[in-house]
């Protein structure tokens, strides 16, 4: 497979609905230079600080591959430059608004938060662009923080949903983005064990552009829809429309797993390039956890539902 170009990322119908949007040509720039994730750079060798790897033997990427090369399009579509705009972002104070069909809704402070039992999960992380990282979370799985809620009946998606704050996040200030950021999950995919809140990586606490203090990990799906600085969480009856599938429905779905036999509509997903490493490697079905979650989709169309 041929290495991703970025000139190859930026979709034709993301300008032209920039241009109706904005009603004016004019106001193209280099914001849609990237997709969902964008190219990746010729990057250094991983150094791990331990020499752990995932349960597939794949070493560990380093502290400063994981915090210097990040999607977040609230700060910039610059994913080397995410670092340098984030540094001052505030996290602290933080609280968590979880509500919508359930019977005890609840506010969380990020204190809170962190009084769940924390623990380590070694994940690998895919990116739709055809990338990857393995990356050594702290965090608790969410179906603990949604037990306490107690879900109706009538629930079947979580809704997530990112602060809004231009004043911090430059790249909220463009109009084309339907800020703030919106991603969901089905409810059972949300109770799934594998599905983290994670609040650290590295033994360390997360980091801003990382996504702090809280941000979601689906391990199996694309890393777009592992949603950052979450400030909403709620259960709902109807699928929740995200950023990406409203800016782009015909790339970006719903549910967005990891599949090698269903291209993107401008490359394919076959191969992947793991940060830290030349060439490219086949990529796994559901990023290579098909064995603990792809009896969720049991009957399900994934080439149809993706």
């Amino acid at each position: 497979m041929q290495h991703i170009r970025s000139s190859e990322i930026t979709p034709e119908h993301v300008y032209l609905s920039r241009r109706r949007f904005l009603g004016s040509a004019g106001a193209l720039g280099a914001a849609l230079a990237l997709g969902a994730c964008g190219a990746t750079p010729a990057a250094a060798p991983a150094t791990p600080l331990d020499g752990r790897t995932d349960e597939l033997g794949d070493r560990l990427n380093s502290f400063e591959q994981i915090t210097t090369y990040n999607n977040y399009y609230e700060f910039t579509t610059d994913k080397q430059q995410v670092a340098r705009l984030a540094r001052d972002f505030r996290v602290s104070p933080w609280e968590v608004a979880v509500g919508g069909l359930v019977r005890s809704p609840r506010v969380f402070a990020l204190e809170d938060l962190l009084g769940f039992e924390q623990e380590e999960r070694i994940y690998r992380l895919r990116c739709v662009e055809g990338w990857s990282m393995v990356i050594p979370w702290q965090g608790f799985p969410l179906r603990r923080l949604l037990a306490g809620v107690e879900p109706l009946a009538s629930a079947r998606y979580v809704r997530f949903e990112t602060v809004l704050r231009p004043e911090e996040m430059p790249g909220q200030r463009d109009r084309f983005y339907p800020w703030p950021y919106v991603e969901g999950l089905r409810l059972d995919e949300a109770m799934h064990d594998l599905t983290l809140l994670a609040t650290g990586l590295y033994g360390r606490s997360l980091t801003p552009q990382n996504g702090a203090p809280l941000r979601l990990v689906a391990p199996w799906k694309y890393g777009f829809k592992s949603i950052k600085a979450i400030v909403r969480i709620d259960l709902v009856d109807q699928m929740p429309r995200s950023l990406w599938m409203t800016v782009a429905p015909e790339e970006y779905g719903f549910y967005a797993n990891v599949n090698p036999d269903v291209p993107h509509p401008r490359w394919s997903q076959a191969t992947e390039r793991r940060i830290g490493e030349g060439g490219r490697r086949p990529t796994l079905p559901f990023n290579g956890y098909a064995e603990q979650v792809a009896a969720l989709y049991a009957g399900l169309d994934l080439r149809v539902n993706y």
